[in-house]
């Protein structure tokens, strides 16, 4: 097992992490690292949403009219 010293914010202080036995098949190469003092869990390296994030889009503003009033074409 990989081990290194980070941040838990569970624990609020610096803890030795651990990379636990890979359920999904990674191996060595999981990015998952587990906290040794409470068992809080992290993921290093990616963003795990990135893939799934779209490119974020400019929304048009609605004018305000008074109502009955419309807008100029």
């Amino acid at each position: 097992m990989r081990e290194r010293e980070l941040h838990c914010e569970t624990c609020r202080g610096e803890r030795r992490f651990e990379m636990p036995p890979c359920a999904d098949g990674h191996g060595a190469d999981c990015l998952e690292l587990a906290c040794a003092g409470c068992g809080s869990a992290i993921l290093i390296g990616v963003d795990p949403l990135a893939r799934q994030r779209r490119p974020r889009t400019t929304r048009r503003l609605r004018r305000h009219t008074a109502p009955g009033r419309r807008l100029a074409a």
